[in-house]
């Protein structure tokens, strides 16, 4: 359906007007606007309201179709990718998943499996439509010594199809080494990769963070936090993540991952967290599959209370930036999912209600990470941009986001790539003991 020609138009294309700008004043109730989209030589030259007198007898009619810009999934950990079958989480709950991950790692993660993995997990990003992609690396020793190299080999391999960046990923506790954690914050340096850990509730908590933001402003590093992913009202460390960036005076950019505990506490502690995350300049990502998957897991065999996710909707409210993203695929955190950001949209759209109205919630999934992740141009279909679209056959949200929609057409660079998903065979002799 896509032209191979070099300049070709596409009509009656449904846009949102979120992630195309210029288009408000043309869109429907639910943010869609009826437009044609010429390509030429791989950049979109014009994106113009569809006029149905002035239709180009050779253009390529949508039909009203959905079209949206290739997504941008800013918090995964494809080092940890489809090690399930070997290493399953025996009880579904999140300590569960970390001595089960914990285990695999040290008997199992040699540079060989890890890559084989990591570009297994890449080319199902990209063939469901990914362009860029944030991956969490575990570095505790000795893995950091094992997984950044590989990183930065996958990364440049896969350059120009997907947009890489590495996140390291430790307790915080491990920066008490202050010897080895330099080491490691000059590691990521090297490699230009994000300063990463966990947080949670330490009697040192705060010096421990003076210390992480210290090596990045040194190492002119933006962070990327796990932050209370517990349903435990006691977890506070998303506000000393704010508090430790507002006193530091960090000028990066932050990202922090999960908050779950920020919707177990009163109403209160809450206004005062969220007035912080604002003034700091932070920006949230929840994990709505994994944290719907781990959090209020019962061994009693009762039924969860809560959906384990975070106040998006009221971050959103004091212009605090909030994404969506995938997390983990096929591991102990997470038994399912394939790196495809339109399952995760659509997920997140009922458990978070990204509806009614559905405002700028594409964003979330799009332009949001994209600006998180410093990647200009990425989130976006804009006249002058990179050709880099995702061609739908709903026509409307309830369609779109009532399929899997596993027959979409992802265009990169104008042309239409081949969809040809990783047969889940190929990782059989890593799962082998």
């Amino acid at each position: 359906m896509i032209p191979t020609a070099r300049s070709y138009r596409l009509a009656k294309a449904r846009v949102h007007q979120s992630v195309t700008p210029g288009l408000a004043a043309i869109s429907d109730s639910d943010g869609f606007a009826l437009v044609d989209v010429t390509v030429t030589d791989g950049r979109i030259a014009a994106i113009t309201p569809h006029d149905r007198a002035a239709a180009h007898a050779n253009a390529t009619d949508l039909g009203g179709r959905i079209v949206l810009p290739c997504f941008v999934d800013c918090h995964t950990h494809i080092d940890k990718g489809h090690i399930w079958p070997r290493r399953p989480n025996p009880d579904g709950t999140f300590m569960g998943a970390l001595n089960a991950a914990g285990a695999d790692r040290v008997a199992r993660w040699n540079a060989e499996d890890v890559a084989r993995r990591m570009d297994f997990s890449l080319r199902s990003a990209y063939a469901h439509g990914t362009r860029a992609l944030r991956t969490h690396l575990d570095s505790v020793p000795p893995q950091e010594e094992i997984s950044w190299p590989v990183f930065e080999a996958v990364r440049d391999e896969w350059r120009g199809r997907i947009e890489l960046q590495g996140a390291c990923l430790l307790g915080i506790d491990g920066v008490r080494d202050k010897k080895w954690f330099d080491a490691l914050a000059a590691r990521v340096a090297a490699a230009k990769g994000v300063l990463g850990v966990v947080t949670y509730m330490l009697p040192d908590l705060e010096e421990l963070l003076d210390h992480v933001f210290a090596k990045a402003i040194e190492h002119g590093l933006d962070l990327d936090f796990h932050a209370d992913e517990t349903d435990d009202i006691a977890a506070i460390s998303l506000k000393k993540i704010a508090e430790a960036a507002l006193w530091s005076g960090f000028e990066g950019n932050i990202l922090v991952g999960h908050c779950c505990s920020l919707a177990r506490q009163p109403d209160l502690d809450v206004l005062e967290t969220l007035d912080k995350v604002a003034k700091a300049g932070l920006a949230v990502v929840s994990l709505p599959m994994c944290n719907l998957y781990l959090q209020d897991r019962r061994s009693d065999q009762t039924t969860p209370r809560w959906r384990g996710v975070t106040l998006l909707h009221e971050m959103k409210a004091r212009g605090i930036p909030v994404a969506v993203a995938s997390d983990n695929t096929r591991d102990p955190f997470y038994a399912y999912g394939d790196l495809d950001m339109l399952e995760v949209y659509r997920m997140a759209t009922r458990i978070l209600h990204f509806d009614h109205p559905v405002a700028d919630w594409p964003k979330a999934v799009a332009a949001t990470p994209a600006k998180v992740m410093r990647l200009d141009g990425f989130g976006t279909l804009a006249a002058g941009g990179d050709a880099d679209f995702i061609v739908f056959k709903g026509r409307s949200w309830t369609e779109l986001l009532s399929r899997p929609e596993s027959d979409r057409i992802v265009v990169r660079a104008g042309h239409a790539i081949e969809r040809e998903l990783p047969d889940y065979a190929e990782l059989d002799e890593l799962m082998v003991e």
